[in-house]
């Protein structure tokens, strides 16, 4: 009886398909390629009781950390693989086995209509929205439709894309900065500022110009 109902048993499971057999495999899950660094970008380090080695520095034109100490140490163009092959070999100099951080930090520029302005150090997972709220956001005056967003592209050359903040499901609002990023907030178009009160000022002038004649003549 005992091998009966083991034969029907192996015979159902057979039968079964393979995803109901057994518990299915989760899919692969892609990692995200990790960042490269560029020149004008930066590398934060942070050395386990080495406050003199610790900081946030600015990789240089030739690709190595601008510090007297990091100045032989190359970041630029290379995986954080190799990034940190480099530093633990360089910081071995000076300990016998060194504990230490590495994180990069892309800069993304972000202009017009937020409060703080400028060049930004941000995490290379940081999203453009983000980038904007780290600048302060968008002013009243600014449009949150259709912020110009600047990039580089493989093949060197510039394309500007277009952002809406106002959707969380925009790919380019929720989506990763990349090093280099333009991030422009326009002003908002406004029919009294900018058409109205123009067409006012040149009557005025015109008219202005008018009496000055006039009077030119009596």
């Amino acid at each position: 009886m005992k091998d009966l109902f083991l034969c029907a048993f192996l015979l159902a499971t057979a039968a079964l398909p393979p995803a109901a057999a057994g518990q299915a495999s989760p899919p692969a899950v892609q990692s995200t390629p990790s960042a490269v660094l560029s020149p004008g970008d930066s590398v934060r380090i942070v050395v386990w009781r080495s406050p003199e080695l610790s900081g946030d520095f600015v990789v240089g034109p030739d690709g190595t950390i601008t510090h007297p100490l990091y100045r032989t140490v190359k970041v630029a163009g290379l995986p954080m693989s190799t990034i940190e092959a480099n530093l633990s070999r360089f910081l071995s100099t000076y300990q016998s086995n060194p504990q230490f951080v590495v994180e990069p930090l892309v800069r993304v520029a972000v202009s017009g209509e937020v409060p703080r302005p400028g060049v930004l150090a941000l995490r290379p997972e940081t999203s453009v929205a983000e980038a904007v709220a780290r600048a302060g956001g968008v002013t009243q005056f600014g449009r949150r439709t259709g912020v110009r967003l600047v990039r580089t592209q493989p093949n060197g050359t510039e394309r500007e894309l277009s952002v809406d903040l106002t959707n969380p499901a925009d790919p380019l609002g929720s989506g990763p900065v990349h090093s280099g990023d333009l991030i422009l907030v326009d002003r908002k178009k406004n029919i009294f500022r900018d058409i109205v009160l123009p067409v006012v000022g040149l009557a005025g002038s015109v008219a202005s110009l008018y009496l000055f004649i006039d009077r030119t003549k009596k």
